[in-house]
């Protein structure tokens, strides 16, 4: 009897990239750069990065000088899975009265119910200007956060994050928290193992939590000054055992309260918030790439007890331990084996630098 069951149909994921006029380049770059790379096992993208304007093909003007040309226009969105709209410095009415102009309306008109939408920096005065964001959460660049919320009251904003993911709208701050939001949503869509080989491609920290402050009084420490990198190396080396704060305060020779300010400064973070982005980082790998129990994941990882490791994952990424090893081992097992990939975490002893830019 002949076999008529097939395989489904291929078809990557359609991430749209709204060019406007005034556009920043090197936002428009971040999604191609970071959703251009994934792939699945047999070597086929699992994305499909395609750009558009709100006019037809033809010449977009940027902030700099020169203009690009798009191929497409804004009847793309039709076929989009993800709207994303990098930040621009020409939206007239859009960033000036919060509305949208007839042509940049018409052009949103394309877009399909339940198609996700991001926005990178002030890109997010366009998701705002439509409606999209009312009664909801959402970020921009720090610096233009007080006027953004003055022009839009009934937007929940937060000024002093790097991005926001409230399900099917993801809003971001600027330039480098855009490539933070677009690992992101690939590390949410593909898991961990893909989003950090991406990382490791574009020479990026695999992982900056949307939580962390983008906006840092000391970004750089002076180099007179002791900073914290030795005692989070040390904490690095030894998530499965308890870790007290005096201990890592102890690595650097510091008062717990000069260690906590300075640790604060240089990653954004209180050192029990990093510690525990490091064990949920820690808990998804080993779920991901090991056999391991959700009991022994739960003690290598730091956590102690399976509940503990539940409860993390739970407020983290809104889903359970085994939920999660479902969702993306398999994949990520044969795409790992067909590439080669390397853990995409620290092992003990190893260090990941981290940055807080």
């Amino acid at each position: 009897m002949k076999n008529l069951s097939r395989e489904p149909e291929f078809r990557p994921h359609r991430v749209v990239v709204l060019a406007l006029d005034g556009l920043l380049p090197f936002e428009l770059g971040i999604p191609h750069r970071i959703f251009g790379r994934p792939r699945d096992a047999r070597g086929r993208l699992l994305y499909d990065v395609v750009t558009c304007s709100i006019r037809p093909p033809g010449p977009v003007q940027t902030d700099a000088d020169f203009a690009i040309h798009v191929e497409h226009g804004p009847e793309t969105l039709a076929t989009a899975d993800t709207v994303i709209v990098p930040a621009s410095y020409e939206l007239g009415p859009v960033f000036e009265q919060g509305v949208l102009t007839g042509e940049l309306a018409a052009a949103l008109a394309h877009i399909r119910p339940g198609t996700r939408l991001a926005s990178i920096c002030t890109g997010v005065y366009v998701l705002a200007a439509a409606g999209l964001l009312d009664g909801r959460p959402a970020t921009t660049h720090w610096a233009d956060a007080d006027r953004f919320q003055r022009l839009f009251p009934h937007i929940r904003v937060d000024p002093d994050v790097l991005f926001i993911d409230d399900g099917d709208v993801l809003t971001s701050a600027g330039v480098a928290a855009g490539i933070d939001l677009c690992l992101h949503m690939v590390r949410r869509d593909h898991g961990t193992a893909v989003a950090n080989d991406v990382a490791r491609r574009t020479v990026v920290p695999p992982h900056r939590d949307g939580g962390q402050a983008q906006y840092i009084h000391r970004p750089v420490p002076d180099p007179q000054q002791a900073t914290t990198t030795s005692a989070r190396a040390w904490a690095l080396g030894r998530l499965h055992e308890p870790i007290q704060l005096r201990d890592m305060a102890a690595q650097e020779s510091m008062s717990v309260r000069t260690f906590t300010r300075r640790f604060r400064e240089e990653t954004g973070v209180s050192p029990g918030q990093w510690l525990t982005q490091q064990r949920v980082e820690r808990a998804r790998h080993l779920l991901e790439s090991t056999d391991r129990s959700v009991d022994q994941v739960a003690r290598d990882a730091g956590f102690g007890t399976a509940q503990s490791m539940r409860q993390h994952l739970q407020s983290a990424l809104g889903v359970t331990p085994t939920a999660y090893r479902r969702t993306f081992r398999a994949e990520n097992e044969s795409t790992a084996a067909v590439e080669g990939l390397a853990p995409p975490l620290p092992e003990q002893g190893e260090h990941r630098p981290l940055t807080a830019g």
